[in-house]
C-alpha cells in the first residue's frame, strides 16, 4: 500500500487517505513542517490541493464552495500564525452554517510549551471560532478522528471543525488495518442527518395557516442548508403564500416570481409593510437576527409567527413564536404541505398573493431611475440593473461585505430558486468576495461566477487573483472603486455631516492595471454605457 511496509504510514498519509474516503473535494491551505507528511501524500495520491495566499481566504474560499455544493469545505494551515489566519473565516462559517473541516498543524508534543517556533494557544484561540476542536493524540486515531470531524460538520446546524495534529502525529507512523480507511458517504454534504417536527406540532401549524387569510414566509439562509428551495417554492405557489427572504436566503424562490416579496429587514422593497400587514408569519431557517429584523423591531411585537427550524436553541432567542416547529427546513416543509392537502384556500387569500405582483410594479417604477441612471461615476443602481438583465439564469453572484452584500440583497433580481446569491452574512467580512469566487467557481465550474466587492475589500485579498490565474479559473470580480471604506465614509456623513470623515478614504488605485500586473485580464469602467 505504501512504500513504508505493508498498511504502514505517517500520520499525513492517514489524513490524507481519509480524506480520500470521504470523496474531498478542494482543499485550500498553505503548507509547513508540521503538515509536510500530509502535503506529500497530497501529491502521491491526487488530492486537489490548491496553494492559498492567505489562510483566512482559504477559509473563505472552503466556505463558498460548501455553501455552493453543500459539500465539505477543506482547509488547512500550519500552528501559530497559520492558525490564527483561519480565525476570521471559521467564524463566518460558524455563523452560516457551513460545514468545513480545517486540518491544522500543532508543535511536537515533546516539545510543547518550550518557546516553540510560532508556538500558541491555538486551540483556545481557534475553540470559539468552531463546532468543536478535535485534537489527534495518536497516528492510530486518525481515521476515527477524521470521521468524528466530517460528522460534526455536517449533522445539527452545520459548521467547521478544526481537526489539530501535532508534528510528531502527523510524522509518526502506523501500520493500520486493511478495512482502516473507510467513510459513510452521507457525511459527505449536509445536511447529512434530518429531523422532523412532531405530529401535535405540525397539525397544529397546518391549522394556522390554513385559517391565515394574510401568510407570509420569511425564508433564511437555512433554505439553502437544507436544499429545500424547490420544496419551498412548490409550497408557496400550491398555497398562495408570497415569500420575503433574508441576504442569505435570497434564492428561496426566484426573485422574479409574483410571489416574492424581496429582502426584508434593514432594507427593504415592500416585504416590511407586508409583514405589518400579515396574520400568519411562517419563518424558515432564518435566525430573525439584527439585519433581518431591523434592529428587533421586525416584526412587531404580538404577530401570529410559527418559527421552523432545525436548532432548537435558535427558536425563541430573538422573537417569541407562537408556536416553534423544530425540524428540518425541507422536511419541515414537505410535512406541512402533506398536512394541507385537500384544505381549501382562503378566497381573501388571491387578493394578498396579488398585492405583491403590485406593490412590486410600483417599487420597480420608483427604482427604474436607479437602474438606468447614467451617472458618472458609475451608480450601484446602475451596476446591479446591468447585471439583472446580464448575468445567465444560472449565474453565481458572491457579494463581499458591506454596501457590496446590502446592494446585492436589495437589488439583484436571482432569476431561479437556489443559491445563486452568496454573501457572507455569517460574520459580513469584508474581503470575502475574491476569494469566495473561487471557491464557487470550484463548486460549480459549469457556471458563470461573478465577485462584487469593495475597494476596501479588494485590497485585502489583491493576492488571490495569483491564486486564480494559477488554478486556471475563469471567474470575473467587479471592483467597486470609491476609494472609501464606502460604509463607514457613509454613517460618518449620516452621523456627523459632510466632511467629518476620518481614516474611511482610500488612495485612489487603477485596479485595471493591478489585475494587468497579476497576469489577469483588467478593465477600467468608468461610464455606465460600458457595463454591458
Amino acid at each position: 500500500m505504501t512504500e513504508q511496509g505493508h498498511n504502514e504510514m505517517t500520520g499525513g498519509e492517514a489524513l490524507a487517505r481519509m480524506l480520500l474516503a470521504h470523496g474531498a473535494g478542494p482543499i485550500f491551505g498553505m503548507g509547513g513542517f508540521q503538515l509536510l507528511p500530509f502535503y506529500d501524500a497530497a501529491r502521491r495520491l491526487g488530492l486537489n490541493h490548491n496553494l492559498i495566499n492567505d489562510e483566512r481566504c482559504g477559509v473563505f474560499a472552503a466556505d463558498a464552495y460548501a455553501k455552493v455544493s453543500g459539500r465539505v469545505g477543506l482547509v488547512d494551515a500550519t500552528l501559530g500564525p497559520g492558525a490564527t489566519n483561519l480565525v476570521t473565516g471559521l467564524v463566518e462559517a460558524l455563523n452560516a452554517g457551513s460545514p468545513v473541516v480545517a486540518i491544522v498543524g500543532d508543535t511536537h508534543r515533546e516539545h510543547a510549551w518550550k518557546n516553540m517556533t510560532q508556538e500558541a494557544r491555538q486551540a483556545e484561540i481557534l475553540r470559539p471560532a468552531v463546532k468543536e476542536v478535535i485534537r489527534a493524540e495518536s497516528v492510530a486515531r486518525l481515521p476515527e478522528l477524521v470521521r468524528r470531524a466530517f460528522t460534526v460538520a455536517t449533522t445539527g446546524r452545520p459548521g467547521p471543525v478544526a481537526l489539530i495534529v501535532p508534528e510528531d502525529v502527523a510524522h509518526g507512523t502506523h501500520g493500520f488495518a486493511d478495512d482502516a480507511f473507510t467513510a459513510d458517504p452521507r457525511y459527505q454534504a449536509a445536511p447529512a442527518l434530518r429531523t422532523r417536527p412532531d405530529a401535535d406540532s405540525l397539525a397544529k401549524a397546518a391549522a394556522m395557516l390554513t385559517q391565515a387569510e394574510r401568510p407570509l414566509i420569511l425564508a433564511g439562509g437555512g433554505v439553502h442548508l437544507s436544499q429545500a428551495a424547490d420544496v419551498l417554492h412548490a409550497f408557496a405557489q400550491a398555497q398562495g403564500i408570497p415569500v420575503a427572504h433574508t441576504m442569505s436566503g435570497k434564492g428561496a424562490i426566484p426573485c422574479t416570481s409574483p410571489l416574492s416579496a424581496g429582502l426584508f429587514g434593514r432594507y427593504d422593497r415592500i416585504a416590511n409593510d407586508m409583514i405589518a400587514q400579515s396574520d400568519c408569519l411562517l419563518v424558515v431557517g432564518c435566525k430573525l437576527g439584527e439585519i433581518a429584523t431591523k434592529r428587533y423591531t421586525v416584526p412587531a411585537p404580538g404577530k401570529t409567527l410559527i418559527h421552523l427550524d432545525c436548532v432548537a436553541e435558535e427558536i425563541g432567542r430573538t422573537y417569541r413564536p407562537s408556536l416553534p416547529l423544530w425540524g428540518d427546513a425541507r422536511e419541515g416543509l414537505r410535512d406541512l404541505a402533506t398536512a394541507l392537502e385537500g384544505r381549501a384556500v382562503p378566497e381573501a387569500r388571491k387578493a394578498w398573493g396579488a398585492e405583491v405582483v403590485t406593490r412590486m410594479a410600483k417599487w420597480r417604477e420608483t427604482a427604474r431611475a436607479r437602474l438606468e441612471s447614467d451617472e458618472v461615476p458609475v451608480s450601484m443602481g446602475r451596476l446591479m440593473g446591468t447585471l439583472n438583465a446580464g448575468l445567465p439564469e444560472d449565474a453565481i453572484l458572491i457579494a463581499d461585505g458591506g454596501f457590496a452584500a446590502h446592494w446585492g440583497g436589495l437589488l439583484y433580481d436571482q432569476p431561479r430558486a437556489g443559491r445563486g446569491f452568496v454573501p457572507d452574512r455569517g460574520f459580513a467580512s469584508i474581503g470575502y468576495g475574491l476569494p469566495g469566487a473561487i471557491g464557487a467557481r470550484l463548486a460549480a465550474p459549469d457556471r458563470a461566477v461573478v465577485a462584487l466587492t469593495g475597494d476596501g475589500g479588494f485590497n485585502m485579498v489583491l493576492g488571490e487573483l495569483e491564486t486564480a490565474r494559477r488554478m486556471g479559473l475563469a471567474l470575473t470580480v467587479i471592483v467597486v472603486n470609491n476609494a472609501a471604506s464606502g460604509y463607514v465614509k457613509a454613517l460618518q456623513h449620516l452621523m456627523y455631516g459632510e466632511g467629518a470623515y476620518q481614516s474611511s478614504d482610500l488612495a485612489e488605485t487603477n485596479y485595471a492595471n493591478a489585475a494587468e500586473a497579476l497576469g489577469c485580464r483588467g478593465i477600467r469602467v468608468e461610464h455606465p454605457d460600458r457595463l454591458a
